[in-house]
């Protein structure tokens, strides 16, 4: 470090005696966010059936914008959420955003048809955009040793890993046992608690000077990504040679294009280009990303093939999900203890190398493969992996930020996750749906009983499983290989993080 670095460092004072009570709102408002993005994956088949049976009658086309509505919106405005936060105070904007996700939730509950359900999920996202940027900024604020950091991230990465499983189980109970509408109203129970918690455990901390909200940009890269999004899902039904395909992702590409022109000409950049020009935290947003690409659509396929391949019921069907939640929890705490020993480069690296053979191993599944011998198996190896790199990723990404820029960094964060999450469940199911269909005019001489025709729809949708989570394991090995060469810190340059945090 520099001497004129030096000169500039603000020690840390003396830490926050609530700084642990503060860490468990921040953690029940990231589980509610996270989880928020998988919790529908179960309820899905209840919520499409016809409104005579207590659903909307959505179209099995339009299964993926019930998931990626919310990812979109959350995305597109994660950026524009953290400059919010940096100015308006992240203690408020985190009151706002449990306020406004509980009353999004709430719409979509009482949602009367599929648009309706689409808005409010879209709208949740919306909150959830203002909510975990100020979540992530307040651990980094909060805790200012970097051994209790480590520990207060290890939390921050269980959850965000371990999240979409715990939807999928928690999907599974309510939609069984109450309605799928409850899944959405369960967020409003959660959302009071951490807002009634935050009020005396949370202290308020922002950036000083006048805000500037880099609108243009919020919207341009939200209808970018959209459009790109939307023209993949046209692909998936249409094909890739279609006309009503290709012009919205050229649309989407252009406008992300835009995006990227305003940031380089706003005073206040909703991505400040440092960010990403940095090595270390470069390396850790694209590997962000590629795990994006690479899970999410893991935890789609496999509802589907525990509900419809095996006929497994919706509660059966979340707690077969328990293992891969075990396995984060159980890696995101014993690579928090490793981290300040051994530094996020090895951990990350070989985290995402371990979820990618799982993801490869679990690309072997037939209709009738063992869970015990075959899928959990595949599920743990990927959870212990992901949760190593979880923790490590997160860590990265905030090292030695200035304080003006943690709300940003925390933002382009959660939008690496949210962009990777969205375009990886719209390619798997390109992929799914191609290959499926692929396979069954593969078969020349189908079977003529229900059965056998019923065994034939089995086997192509577990093909296209089976090539949509090669796929993952690609992008898990991308995100291994990223890492590994651009995050070129170690154990000693993380104990350098409490003063160099601070720095003016």
């Amino acid at each position: 470090m520099s001497n004129s670095s030096i000169s500039n460092v603000v020690h840390a004072e003396k830490p926050d005696p609530r700084r642990w009570f503060a860490l468990v709102v921040i953690g029940i408002a990231q589980l509610m966010v996270v989880l928020d993005a998988s919790i529908v994956n179960i309820a899905l088949p209840h919520a499409s059936l016809s409104k005579a049976l207590g659903g909307l009658a959505i179209s099995p086309k339009n299964y993926q914008w019930a998931v990626t509505a919310y990812t979109l919106t959350f995305g597109g405005f994660l950026l524009l959420g953290g400059r919010v936060g940096d100015y308006m105070g992240r203690k408020r904007a985190f009151l706002t955003g449990l306020v406004g996700f509980a009353g999004a939730s709430l719409l979509g509950g009482f949602a009367q048809n599929q648009q309706m359900l689409f808005g409010a999920r879209a709208l949740q996202g919306v909150f959830g955009a203002l909510l975990a940027p100020a979540a992530l900024s307040l651990i980094s604020v909060t805790f200012t040793d970097s051994k209790e950091r480590a520990k207060a991230f290890g939390v921050y990465g269980a959850l965000s890993g371990v999240g979409g499983a715990i939807g999928l189980i928690a999907g599974g109970l309510l939609t069984q046992y109450f309605s799928w509408r409850w899944c959405l109203f369960v967020n409003t129970p959660m959302a009071m608690l951490a807002f009634s918690l935050a009020i005396p455990n949370i202290h308020e901390s922002k950036v000083e000077g006048h805000p500037h909200y880099d609108v243009p940009g919020a919207l341009s890269a939200t209808a970018g990504m959209v459009s790109v999004v939307y023209g993949v899902s046209q692909a998936s039904t249409s094909g890739w040679g279609s006309t009503s395909a290709w012009p919205y992702m050229a649309l989407g590409a252009a406008l992300l294009v835009v995006f990227f022109l305003i940031e380089t000409r706003v005073k206040s950049p909703l991505l400040p280009l440092r960010l990403i020009t940095d090595r270390v935290r470069a390396g850790a947003f694209l590997a962000q990303i590629f795990i994006g690409l690479g899970l999410f659509g893991m935890f789609l396929f496999m509802t589907f093939y525990f509900q419809d391949v095996h006929g497994f019921s919706a509660v059966k069907t979340g707690l077969l999900f328990m293992p891969f939640s075990v396995g984060i929890i159980l890696s995101a705490g014993a690579t928090s203890q490793l981290l300040p020993r051994i530094g996020p480069r090895i951990l990350a690296t070989v985290g995402c190398t371990m979820g990618a053979l799982g993801l490869l191993f679990l690309s072997l599944i037939k209709p009738d493969s063992s869970y015990v011998a075959h899928v959990m198996p595949a599920m743990i190896l990927t959870s212990l992996g992901l949760g190593m790199s979880f923790v490590s990723v997160a860590s990265s990404a905030l090292f030695n930020v200035h304080p003006e820029d943690t709300g940003a960094a925390s933002a382009v964060l959660n939008t690496a996750q949210q962009i990777g999450s969205s375009f990886g469940t719209a390619i798997q199911n390109t992929i799914f749906v191609s290959s499926a269909g692929a396979f069954m005019a593969a078969v020349v001489h189908r079977p003529a009983t229900a059965s056998g025709q019923a065994a034939l729809v089995s086997a192509a949708h577990v093909h296209g499983f089976d090539l949509a989570f090669r796929f993952g394991s690609l992008m898990l090995l991308l995100a291994a290989l990223h890492f590994y060469l651009l995050v070129n810190i170690d154990r000693h340059h993380l104990g350098q993080h409490d003063e160099v945090v601070l720095a003016a």
